[in-house]
């Protein structure tokens, strides 16, 4: 299976010189300007196919190779050197949303939230990047906090950062890619609710979706990094998983027509010359979708928009080849005039196995009017049933007044992602938020940014796998001034010495982590043992063991 990921890879490289959108594609957008054009290209490229989050490591295989070494991951976000090892995830790097997901309130139902696994702002990332960018916006840095050379951040430039205290700046090759990026996630979700508006402005107030500043800052980073080969051979390669393109990397003119210099004026592109002959425009020949990976006993949707044009009869829908029986489509026939109008013709393909191991089939569509026929090839993978253990919820760090940071140990078994379940409660102990975000596989930690003076906050943490999930952690409690990890009581007794207290218990207490008055972990023991003496500078700080209930006051003279 490696040799067809990089042969994939090195055919879309090859292929950047002559690829282009299929003839009329952008039809649809002439004739319109400002606000009608950026709705037009809205339904053009939304809705698109939505594949699954475990399948995105698959994807990168052919969307973020390296084009003069197919077997290394292009990273956008360090130099440093990794590679691809099939469909499995790659030590260091996580699944980056360029565009984070928090900003949209972190929906990952992809009926509901296709952005959350959209190639077009999914990208690879070296971890260490990938957590000192968090949610922050794009921007200039004025004071550096972190830079590996491709990666930066901290305080943003005057007139930036649209009120966040820290932005991300990319390295000025890849900052034309970026704000291609966004100019695109502001168009395709341009009908989403914002929870954050760093750099996005909700549909009710501000039609082009970007803020003023971020509209400025976007534009000026695409004038100066043009669209790119890599830009292109991706475009290419998302367009066949996704059935949608990235017009910004197309025809990145369309920029200056909506948020530039052209705003008013109308668009008349080059659509490409339309024969009339019966086409599909989507899928396209080579479509490969990957399913990713299911239990026994469930089942897995793709939705593919069947799009057409001059189609002159209905066309067939056809399962064949290895594990059809394994794969059913919701339609034998579609009609022809719904499949040659704009929003196409939504075909269910469910997996359904009823048997462990690897899958394979090809779905066909044919007739229409059509010489030949369109193959995607549907793959996907059966797994027993996981067994989860239940996960160590860890003392929350780096506590102020309207931040923390929660933290938990590592899964020891293969997981899809974690699950944080965070509830908030007022001063009068009533709860006023009960939420679940879902947490990247390759995180130990969430940065929370809503803590309010006054308030408490409680979170545990869970594993997911295949749709199962482990059981629930301990509880973590967060306040101003302290922690408690709700654990059972083990006998400990605390002496105070000049400079350091002296630790008496019965038996060993586990990990130790103490705290000063901001929340801020100053030191951690591995395991807290009998006789322990630790020394701290004058002040007052408070400790959890893993085996305490309460937070233990330590006051250094």
């Amino acid at each position: 299976m490696r040799k067809l990921y990089i042969t994939l890879c090195v055919a879309l490289t090859a292929m950047v010189a002559v690829a282009n959108a299929p003839a009329g594609y952008y039809k649809s957008i002439n004739g319109k300007s400002g606000q009608a054009l950026k709705d037009a290209l809205f339904n053009l490229i939304r809705p698109h196919t939505a594949v699954y989050y475990s399948s995105l490591w698959y994807y990168f295989n052919n969307t973020d190779c390296m084009a003069d070494d197919p077997s290394r991951v292009w990273d956008m976000y360090s130099d440093n050197e990794y590679y691809f090892r099939g469909s499995s995830s790659v030590p260091g790097m996580n699944k980056e949303h360029s565009l984070p997901k928090s900003w949209w309130g972190g929906g990952d139902d992809i009926t509901l939230y296709p952005s959350y696994t959209d190639l077009f702002h999914l990208y690879p990332s070296d971890a260490e990047a990938n957590t000192a960018k968090l949610h922050w916006p794009l921007g200039e840095v004025s004071t550096v906090v972190f830079n590996n050379g491709v990666t930066k951040t901290g305080t943003p430039k005057s007139g930036q950062g649209g009120g966040a205290g820290t932005v991300f700046e990319p390295d000025d090759r890849y900052k034309g890619d970026f704000a291609r990026t966004y100019f695109y996630m502001a168009t395709c979700y341009q009908d989403y609710t914002w929870k954050y508006t760093f750099m996005m402005s909700n549909a009710s107030t501000n039609w082009k979706t970007l803020n003023e500043w971020s509209i400025a800052l976007l534009l000026r980073w695409a004038r100066e990094d043009p669209v790119s080969d890599k830009e292109k051979a991706r475009n290419e390669a998302v367009y066949r998983v996704q059935n949608n393109r990235n017009p910004f990397i197309d025809n990145p003119e369309l920029i200056e027509y909506i948020w530039g210099d052209k705003q008013g004026q109308v668009y008349n592109g080059d659509g490409g010359e339309v024969t009339g002959e019966p086409e599909l425009i989507t899928p396209t020949q080579g479509t490969l979708l990957d399913f990713g990976e299911v239990a026994i006993g469930k089942s897995l949707q793709y939705t593919v928009f069947i799009k057409g044009r001059n189609l002159t009869h209905d066309l067939s829908v056809q399962l064949y080849k290895a594990d059809y029986k394994m794969f059913s489509v919701n339609v034998t026939s579609i009609d022809r005039t719904i499949a040659n109008s704009e929003e196409g013709y939504p075909l269910v393909i469910t997996y359904t196995p009823t048997a462990v191991g690897e899958h394979t089939a090809k779905l066909l569509l044919s007739d229409g009017g059509l010489v030949g026929s369109i193959g995607v090839e549907l793959q996907a993978k059966c797994s027993e049933v996981p067994t989860l253990n239940a996960l160590e919820a860890l003392p929350a760090t780096d506590i102020t007044d309207n931040s923390y940071v929660a933290n938990w140990t590592p899964a020891t078994q293969e997981i899809d992602f974690y699950l944080l379940n965070r509830t908030v409660y007022d001063k009068d102990n009533n709860i006023v938020l009960s939420e679940t975000l879902n947490i990247d596989a390759e995180d130990t930690s969430y940065p929370v940014t809503d803590f309010e003076p006054g308030q408490t906050q409680t979170y545990t943490v869970q594993s997911s796998r295949l749709g199962y999930t482990s059981p629930e952690s301990n509880v973590i409690t967060v306040t101003t001034t302290g922690i408690n990890d709700v654990k059972v009581d083990k006998p400990l007794a605390i002496i105070a010495m000049d400079g350091a207290v002296l630790i008496k218990c019965s038996e060993p207490l586990g990990v130790a982590r103490i705290f000063n008055m901001n929340g801020q972990l100053v030191k951690e023991i591995s395991n807290l043992e009998n006789d322990a003496i630790i020394a701290l500078p004058q002040g007052v700080y408070f400790m959890t063991t893993s085996t305490s209930r309460k937070a233990h006051k330590l006051i250094i003279k």
